[in-house]
C-alpha cells in the first residue's frame, strides 16, 4: 500500500516553486508596520508578523477553553492578515473612508490560487468562514485579533504612550466568546511589565 504522502513527496521541484513564493510572501510581513498606532504617537510599532503570531497564540488558548477546533480557529488567526504583504496595513481612519473588505478578498485570492489543490482548498474554506463569522473558531480567531490589540494597547501606555489609551475604549465591546471577554476584564487590572520582575535575577 502507497502511503498517502508519497504523491506529494515525488512532485517536481518546480511545482513547489509557487509554495516557496508564498513563503517569502509571508516573509514582508515582517517589514510592514501596524499603522493604527501612528495616531498615538508610536513611532516604530510591532509588525503584522508580529501581530499575527501572538494572535495565533491567543487563539490556541482561547480556543482550548471554549472547546473548539483548536488547529481552525488558530489557522484563521495566522492568516488574519497575509494579505497585507500586498496593500499594506491601513488604519481605521482609512477604513473609515475605503470599504477594504473587497480588496482583502481579491489579494487573499491571488495569493493562494497556484497553491497545492489540498491547501489552497482549506485556506479559502477557513478563510470565507473567518469572514463571514459563521462558526465559533472564527469567533475564537476574530476574539484574538481584537485581544492582541488589546494587550498591546496596554503594553503601548504603560510605556509611555498616554493616547494607546483610547484604543481600549473601542474595541473591548466586540468580543463575542466568553473567554476573551473574561481575559479583558483581567487585562484591566493587568501590570504588563510584572511578568518578567519574578524572573529576573539580581546579584552583586
Amino acid at each position: 500500500m502507497k502511503s498517502p504522502n508519497r504523491k506529494t513527496k515525488n512532485k517536481p521541484e518546480s511545482s513547489l516553486t509557487p509554495a516557496l513564493n508564498f513563503f517569502a510572501e509571508a516573509g514582508l510581513l515582517k517589514k510592514v508596520k501596524r499603522s493604527g498606532w501612528w495616531v498615538a504617537g508610536i513611532r516604530d510599532p510591532e509588525s503584522v508578523a508580529e501581530h499575527c503570531f501572538r494572535c495565533a497564540i491567543m487563539a490556541h488558548y482561547i480556543a482550548h477553553l471554549e472547546k473548539v477546533n483548536t488547529y481552525k480557529a488558530v489557522t484563521m488567526a495566522l492568516f488574519n492578515d497575509i494579505h497585507e504583504s500586498r496593500i499594506n496595513d491601513l488604519h481605521k481612519m482609512g477604513h473609515f473612508y475605503i470599504d477594504f473588505k473587497q480588496a482583502e478578498q481579491r489579494v487573499f485570492a491571488d495569493q493562494i490560487r497556484q497553491l497545492d489543490g489540498l491547501v489552497k482548498a482549506e485556506l479559502e474554506a477557513f478563510r470565507r468562514e473567518y469572514d463571514s463569522q459563521t462558526s465559533p473558531e472564527s469567533h475564537v480567531a476574530r476574539d484574538a485579533d481584537i485581544l492582541e490589540c488589546l494587550v498591546q494597547a496596554k503594553e503601548y501606555h504603560q510605556a509611555g504612550y498616554v493616547g494607546a489609551k483610547k484604543f481600549l475604549t473601542l474595541a473591548p465591546q466586540f468580543l463575542k466568546t466568553p473567554t476573551a471577554k473574561t481575559l479583558w476584564r483581567a487585562l484591566k487590572k493587568w501590570d504588563a511589565s510584572h511578568w518578567w520582575q519574578k524572573v529576573v535575577k539580581f546579584e552583586r
